[in-house]
């Protein structure tokens, strides 16, 4: 049974890495790179923002010097701290994440100025991935740094979706909702983006600098007056006064271009073509799961029932992102989305044979400090919960103060990758056997 509990630790991660390299800049990019402009007709300026920035940036310059010597290439890119990566032309700078900090702010100006100084013959080359609505922190004029770091960590902490959440963060920038194009302008652009959204939705991916916002002033309005606790009256006038965000039809997006180079449906179709070749049935839930961690986990337990009763071997996979909601004064443990769900759904399948997880954030930090060391995610097996109750640990008791990493890590079942350079958000897969065929759950029987 060590042998099998291996050999399906061992899958779990093949099909996770798949999903990692079908996003990876290096796979995804050159095919959408365009033409630069001629020696001496402009300067090609690329502006990478997110957590797959600086790789990014570095797959377009070694691109650049191979097919079109001499090109004239400058720009910025900006990341999370931890996720730089060696540039010859493109400076590399670092912020906070998924709280803005300083660093960002001082970063995201310097980005902003670049901008202000590109020229009607110059091409603007935007390199978007997860993570950069965090980094451009270049809050508008009555807005404080401060008064960002405030907002973001109450909408994390609230629950609320992504798009919820961005639509915040666009009207109170000076860089996102179209506002980046906004100063590029008259200079053409054109952007590639990494989806970590569910949905793909350009205007949500990084909080669409390049784009024009649909979201409006009273929805902003009606989420910020929602949270516990409240916005003071100061801020919350600051933002009512705020100036709209460039809409469809403005003029700024005439030579602004947008294209999706990866996403979270062809990183799960990569995975899926493992596990199919591995033998099991694959069963794509999509990449636009969103919700609680642990709500997550128990509907996708009923899908393990479900197959358990039809005798179906297969392997439920899923993307999107899952969250985690504190309550008031809650800050709960270590551990982020993904470990909470393997969590929770442990704890629901109570040590059922025959099946195993792997939940994890495709760009190898799944919640934590922040740090580059932190965990991708978790894996769960049948015996889960029996290593943990012989180590001295309540599951039920860690899960309902969000403690996670803590319980996976007195396992050994935390997975460690590192930073992947990209991000297709989150990652998920239980195999499922039928242990009625499974042999490695027989005993053979006298002749």
């Amino acid at each position: 049974m060590e042998a099998r509990d291996e050999e399906t630790r061992a899958l779990l991660r093949r099909l996770y890495d798949a999903a990692v390299k079908d996003a990876l800049p290096a796979s995804c990019l050159p095919p959408h790179l365009p033409k630069p402009p001629a020696p001496g007709e402009g300067r090609l300026v690329i502006f990478a923002i997110g957590k797959a920035a600086a790789s990014m940036a570095a797959v377009a310059e070694d691109y650049y010097d191979r097919e079109f010597p001499g090109t004239h290439i400058e720009g910025l890119a900006l990341t999370r701290y931890g996720h730089a990566q060696p540039t010859r032309h493109v400076e590399v700078l670092e912020g906070g994440h998924p709280v803005p900090d300083a660093a960002g702010e001082a970063a995201a100006k310097r980005l902003l100025r670049m901008a202000e100084w590109m020229g009607p013959e110059d091409f603007a080359l935007v390199l978007l991935s997860g993570g950069a609505s965090s980094l451009t922190a270049q809050p508008i004029q009555g807005i404080t740094l401060d008064d960002e770091i405030w907002l973001t960590r109450a909408l994390l902490a609230s629950g609320r979706p992504i798009g919820d959440i961005n639509c915040v963060r666009k009207h109170i920038s000076r860089i996102k909702g179209g506002r980046l194009v906004e100063t590029i302008h008259p200079a053409r652009s054109l952007t590639l983006a990494i989806s970590d959204v569910a949905g793909d939705d350009p205007s949500t991916i990084a909080s669409g600098p390049t784009v024009p916002d649909t979201t409006s002033k009273a929805r902003v309005m009606a989420i910020i007056d929602a949270l516990r606790p409240p916005v003071s009256e100061t801020l919350r006038a600051a933002i009512d006064a705020a100036p709209e965000t460039p809409k469809p039809g403005a003029e700024i997006f005439a030579h602004a271009s947008y294209k999706l180079i990866a996403s979270g449906t062809g990183s799960l179709g990569a995975a899926a073509a493992i596990a199919r070749a591995e033998g099991y049935d694959p069963v794509a839930l999509g990449d636009a799961i969103e919700g609680e961690a642990r709500e997550l986990a128990a509907e996708h337990a009923k899908r393990v029932f479900q197959a358990r009763a039809e005798g179906r071997r297969v392997a439920i996979i899923s993307g999107g992102e899952a969250g985690v909601t504190f309550g008031d004064g809650e800050k709960g443990g270590r551990g982020g989305p993904n470990q909470e769900y393997a969590l929770a759904l442990a704890i629901a399948l109570d040590g059922m044979a025959g099946v195993t997880a792997l939940a994890g954030d495709t760009d190898g930090i799944d919640g934590g400090s922040g740090e580059a060391d932190d965990p991708a995610g978790a894996i769960i097996t049948p015996d889960t919960l029996d290593r943990a109750r012989a180590a001295g640990l309540d599951a039920a008791e860690m899960l309902e103060r969000h403690d996670s990493g803590t319980f996976f890590a007195q396992l050994g079942d935390l997975v460690k990758t590192g930073p992947s350079y990209t991000n297709v958000n989150d990652f998920r897969v239980i195999l499922v056997e039928n242990t009625e065929t499974d042999r490695s759950d027989q005993v053979d029987s006298p002749p």
